[in-house]
């Protein structure tokens, strides 16, 4: 009976060991991403536009200025990024490509923040002639 209830204590013991082995207790060195965010899209998603017209939005504080980077429709736009305020946020404007007319576009934005992680965003819009 003695030896039952020890190797009851040994099993129990090794397989304690093992469940910790597989991240049971908490890490202060593993961070959460924190991806760029964007908000504040002009002009409004599905809002109809004409050709060449200018649009901006907002990306976070987090965001590096020089990793975003803005398609419409698979076309590089030329984009402008200012700081908001002093560590806050970053407004971004560009133009939408003249070649662009009636159709329905994408503005997708990349973008990568401080921490490398990447983000992605974008609205649609319909683009007249």
């Amino acid at each position: 009976m003695k030896k039952s209830k020890y190797l009851g204590m040994v099993i129990l013991m090794l397989t304690t060991g093992t469940v910790f082995a597989y991240g049971g207790g908490s890490s202060s060195s593993t961070k959460a991403c924190a991806k760029p965010k964007f908000t504040e899209f002009v002009p409004a998603e599905n809002t109809e536009v004409a050709s060449g017209s200018s649009f901006s939005f907002t990306a976070s504080a987090n965001t590096h200025p020089e990793s975003i980077k803005v398609n419409v429709k698979g076309i590089s736009a030329n984009i402008k990024v200012s700081p908001q305020n002093a560590g806050s946020s970053f407004k971004v404007t560009g133009t939408l490509p003249d070649s662009l007319k009636d159709t329905f576009a994408r503005i997708a934005i990349d973008a990568s923040a401080q921490n490398n992680c990447n983000g992605a965003g974008g609205w649609l819009i319909k683009i007249k002639q």
